[in-house]
């Protein structure tokens, strides 16, 4: 069984696996990584926050609920999960 391991990953291929399967396989492997990291830097760069948002949506939830929130700073920073949410505030 040949065994590679780079970042983390340990792959294994059975011995009686051939060249073209073997390299199908890792190629594969190597896709999905990558995919994955992709996706990973995209939500990094994408992450929204708060950030003078917060006080908007607290003023919206008060138009529109007759009440004033104090809206957490961990609050999802999603507007349709935060407004599931507002009743929490």
């Amino acid at each position: 069984m040949a065994t590679s391991r780079s970042e983390d990953v340990d792959l294994s291929i059975l011995d009686d696996a051939t060249e073209a399967e073997a390299a199908a396989i890792a190629a594969a492997v190597s896709a999905h990584l990558s995919a994955r990291a992709a996706a990973a830097a995209a939500s990094e760069e994408t992450e929204t926050d708060w950030e003078g948002k917060r006080w908007g949506f607290a003023g919206k939830v008060a138009r529109l609920q007759n009440r004033d929130v104090r809206v957490p700073a961990d609050a999802p920073t999603n507007p349709w999960s935060a407004a599931g949410r507002s009743s929490r505030f």
